[in-house]
């Protein structure tokens, strides 16, 4: 099948506010000859990538909105947008290869429609692009909406991390120091000839300077090393578990909090339980529970509700809360057209609930370290501010660290470039 119109068939139901790339893509990564994978993959990130700047292009090429039942078509022309202003496509095999994909599409009406469409951006592109210089979706590759809100929330930052977002991510692992230290994995890549830098803020954290597979690194079957970013290997140290510890990791997809809590804890007994709400995720978990020869209790239940707890107090609790993920757009940028300003609202009182569930599960003196993937203070110091509000047995603990800005409630982090992602965290305990 042609490469294209599997990027159609990955990009369409992200048009249609259904489902997410990751997911979307996986299937037609399925149907793809290996050999072109890559170009797949970068069709589909990078036309999500740079989306709103694209979207402005072609809304100005072609006023009238297209139809909803014929989104492919839409995917179509966004991606054949990419080629011509980001890839070094050939010109003329972009514009006649894109177009070729309406026949397979059974649009052989839409021909005619997405070869104009291309061929004039390619005749007046300057014109165009300086056209459009102004709009703030092709200004800053980020829907209105998000634009004006960091503006507002973040004054001195804001237009660092549209840059950031804009970034292609780092791949990042965490050493699992009961089996090789960070200095001593970092001498082995070298060995392989793959340069990692150590991170600044995780002892454990060592930075690519370029992607590669990670199943074909030394020490992948049997559980050297994880793949996490370094503001998320921060959770588990700042939890600091303890031998004899009761502790939770809710909300626990994809795992790498848990299984980093589970490495944590192998020389002392503590005991750790997960709990995370979709089983195709907690499947997730498992087979890397088997990667690593660990294993805990992970729970297949939602964080709201008491059903699946045994009504034993735990000493400490994880909670990285369901959010926006707006600190980690770079690795999911179809966030910028999946998003929409409204959903930080409705996260915000999912994050509530499940924040005043967890700390009825919590001891006496016990702490819970509240965390997000997010950037806005209505997901992060406002909840964390809310509830010590409105809980007068919940401390607010002040977080001693060099990394992230300090807040009134706790620490965020912005996305930084060849760095981490954006990240909150706040500590609460219970008096």
């Amino acid at each position: 099948m042609n490469v294209r119109q599997l990027a159609v068939q990955a990009l369409t139901p992200l048009l249609n506010n259904s489902g997410s790339l990751k997911y979307s893509l996986k299937k037609q990564l399925e149907n793809c000859p290996e050999n072109q994978r890559p170009f797949l993959q970068e069709l589909c990130y990078g036309s999500m990538r740079f989306y709103p700047r694209l979207n402005s292009i072609l809304q100005f090429l072609v006023p009238k909105t297209i139809r909803k039942k014929d989104n492919d078509i839409k995917a179509l022309l966004v991606i054949g947008l990419y080629q011509l202003n980001h890839l070094r496509t050939a010109e003329h095999a972009a514009i006649s290869e894109t177009v070729d994909v309406c026949k397979s599409l059974n649009k052989s009406w839409a021909t005619s429609l997405v070869n104009a469409t291309l061929r004039n951006f390619q005749r007046d592109k300057e014109n165009i692009l300086a056209k459009l210089s102004e709009e703030i979706p092709f200004k800053f590759n980020h829907p209105d909406w998000f634009v004006n809100k960091l503006m507002h929330n973040w004054p001195d930052d804001w237009q660092q991390i549209l840059q950031s977002n804009d970034q292609h991510p780092p791949l990042t692992l965490r050493t699992n120091n009961n089996i090789v230290s960070r200095e001593t994995y970092i001498e082995k890549l070298a060995e392989e000839n793959i340069v990692g830098f150590a991170t600044k803020h995780s002892n454990s954290g060592i930075t690519l300077e370029k992607p590669t597979d990670v199943t074909k690194l030394s020490g992948f079957d049997n559980g050297a090393f994880s793949v996490q970013d370094e503001a998320a290997q921060l959770a588990a140290t700042l939890l600091a578990p303890k031998s004899g510890e009761h502790i939770l990791d809710a909300c626990s997809a994809p795992g790498g909090k848990l299984l980093h809590l589970l490495e944590l804890t192998k020389e002392n007994d503590a005991t750790v339980q997960g709990i995370e709400l979709e089983t195709s995720r907690a499947e997730r978990i498992k087979e890397n529970f088997l990667r690593l020869g660990m294993d805990c209790p992970l729970h297949i239940a939602d964080a709201t509700r008491k059903d699946w707890w045994d009504n034993k107090l735990f000493d400490k609790i994880l909670l990285d809360a369901p959010c926006s993920a707006t600190g980690v757009i770079r690795r999911n940028p179809d966030i910028k057209l999946l998003r929409q300003a409204e959903d930080i609202h409705s996260v915000s009182k999912l994050q509530k609930l499940i924040l005043d569930n967890m700390w009825s599960m919590l001891k006496r003196k016990g702490v819970l370290i509240y965390a997000t993937c997010s950037i806005f203070p209505q997901e992060n110091e406002k909840i964390v501010a809310s509830f010590i509000r409105n809980n007068d047995d919940a401390e607010h603990i002040k977080i001693e660290a060099s990394w992230g800005h300090e807040r009134p409630f706790g620490r965020q982090l912005f996305p930084m470039k060849n760095s981490h992602d954006g990240f909150y965290y706040a500590m609460i305990k219970k008096i």
